[in-house]
């Protein structure tokens, strides 16, 4: 059977939960470049296994440029930008295959569902999200975003939705997702540095108000417990965000 001629790209450290699960969909894939950033877990040993993969080793100095580094590394100027949580559901990688890889001037949205806890959530601003994720390198790139980052195709790009679903195991546990809004949070505070830093009083409104529009105005409350949970570090990371900004412009890091 001849390979899908993609390369996956995925930056990650310490995924040893959802690596396998993620891997074993993309095995029709002609290759997975891996680029493992300070991993210090099972990961590289749990991947090590599948026969298309290659690890690679390297810093990470944000997201977006991270990602464009680990892109240009793959050996197909097709690239499926993945994350070690997510996984492909059969018609999505059936729908892949289809792709003319001869158009280098398409671009191919997916839609991504997210699940906590393993539960599909759409509520709370959780709900499904088209991303560019299948592109040719020679027409789209990552931006130099610290956190939040996206492709950008060139302006010549026809944008088409491929069929299936990406799912996004974005929550595992608890604790899990306060580690994740800790550091999206130092992130996003390190991405604002230059920006005018404002008195911790207005983090406490606009956390105040991220936790509203999560649980109220985007109906949080539909998801249960898990609805207070992401609303609660909807705030959190939105409150620390503006307050690490902050403290930075004093000079404590």
């Amino acid at each position: 059977m001849t390979a899908i001629p993609v390369s996956a790209v995925i930056i990650c450290a310490n995924a040893q939960q959802t690596i396998n699960a993620c891997l074993s969909t993309l095995a029709e894939l002609d290759e997975v470049v891996l680029y493992l950033n300070d991993s210090t877990d099972d990961t590289e040993q749990l991947a090590a296994v599948h026969p298309n993969v290659r690890i690679v080793h390297g810093t990470f100095i944000g997201f977006g440029p991270t990602k464009q580094a680990a892109t240009a590394l793959a050996r197909n100027d097709w690239i499926l930008s993945i994350d070690s949580d997510e996984w492909l559901d059969e018609a999505l990688l059936s729908s892949i295959a289809k792709t003319d890889f001869a158009d280098t001037h398409a671009g191919y949205l997916v839609l991504r569902k997210n699940r906590f806890c393993g539960q599909h959530v759409q509520r709370g601003g959780w709900g499904n999200d088209e991303l560019l994720r299948l592109f040719n390198r020679n027409s789209a790139r990552f931006n130099a975003k610290m956190v939040h980052e996206k492709i950008e195709p060139d302006a010549t790009v026809e944008l088409r939705l491929l069929d299936g679903v990406l799912w996004h195991d974005a929550v595992t546990s608890v604790d899990q997702f306060l580690q994740k809004t800790s550091r999206y949070s130092e992130l996003a505070a390190e991405q604002a540095r230059d920006k005018p830093a404002q008195h911790p009083m207005f983090a406490l409104l606009r956390s105040h108000y991220a936790f509203f529009r999560s649980y109220v105005l985007q109906l949080g409350f539909l998801a249960g417990w898990r609805g207070i949970v992401i609303a609660f570090a909807r705030a959190t990371g939105t409150f620390f965000k503006y307050a690490k900004r902050y403290s930075k412009s004093r000079g404590f890091e």
